[in-house]
């Protein structure tokens, strides 16, 4: 869940400037940083230089990047989530019987986080990838996980974030997001259509641990036209799920 913003560090934050601009400008010149960041080349060369050290930025002739020291920690932290090893194969499976892209997701912050995607082969892309940020509402399987937090969680996400608008489709109106995410309690489905992506129908469907708490989501995105026989589409979804909750429960 979202969580207190306050008493922050400078210098760390700086630090995580510096990478995540290292992230978006695809590796940088050390001018080219200090720019992006409004920090002196100075302060900008000290920051680097203690995370070349520690390996999370590297140098390339005259540009720094993102170091794959970053790629150790990612897969720890996925790892601890209880949902992810016991997903893989089912999601595998998942994806090759519908055609589509299956994957697993979980909430940090009050944000949707990518832990595992699958695509079949002939799948539509649908830009999602482990590690990928996505807005709760905006997606089945965003839907699916808030429907199991309680009303002011889910208020909590709301006041911080908004419910920003993706597409002319995405839910923006706190009412109708609540009487969707009750509608899906009830159901233990939810389907969007075109929230997140134009065009893309997503279905998802809580996964939970075996005290019966949701510790993620899984679902499949598409193509809208592509997901033919949606009863069986939300079936063979449902009993996936249904297959990770066992395994959760007998890890």
């Amino acid at each position: 869940m979202p969580q207190n913003e306050g008493n922050t560090v400078k210098t760390t934050a700086r630090s995580l400037d510096i990478i995540e601009t290292l992230r978006q400008l695809n590796g940088a010149r050390l001018t080219e940083i200090a720019d992006a960041v409004g920090l002196p080349a100075s302060t900008v060369h000290n920051h680097i230089s203690t995370l070349q050290k520690r390996g999370y930025v590297i140098k390339q002739g005259h540009q720094y990047h993102v170091g794959l020291r970053f790629l150790d920690i990612g897969d720890y932290a996925r790892r601890t989530r209880e949902a992810y090893l016991p997903a893989q194969d089912e999601l595998d499976q998942l994806a090759s019987e519908t055609g589509q892209t299956a994957f697993l997701l979980t909430e940090e912050n009050g944000v949707g986080v990518m832990l595992y995607v699958s695509s079949d082969d002939g799948a539509v892309p649908v830009d999602l990838r482990p590690g990928k940020r996505i807005p709760l509402h905006t997606s089945g399987v965003g839907q699916a996980y808030m429907a199991y937090l309680s009303d002011e969680e889910i208020d909590e996400i709301i006041d911080r974030f908004g419910l920003p608008e993706r597409t002319d489709s995405t839910i923006s109106d706190p009412g109708e997001l609540h009487t969707v995410l009750a509608e899906v309690r009830e159901r233990g489905l939810a389907i969007d259509v075109g929230g997140r992506l134009p065009g893309v129908t997503s279905i998802g469907t809580a996964v939970k641990n075996e005290s019966g708490k949701a510790v993620a989501a899984i679902g499949i995105a598409g193509a809208s036209g592509s997901i033919d026989q949606i009863d069986t589409a939300l079936q063979q979804v449902k009993s996936t799920a249904n297959i990770i909750d066992l395994r959760i429960a007998h890890s």
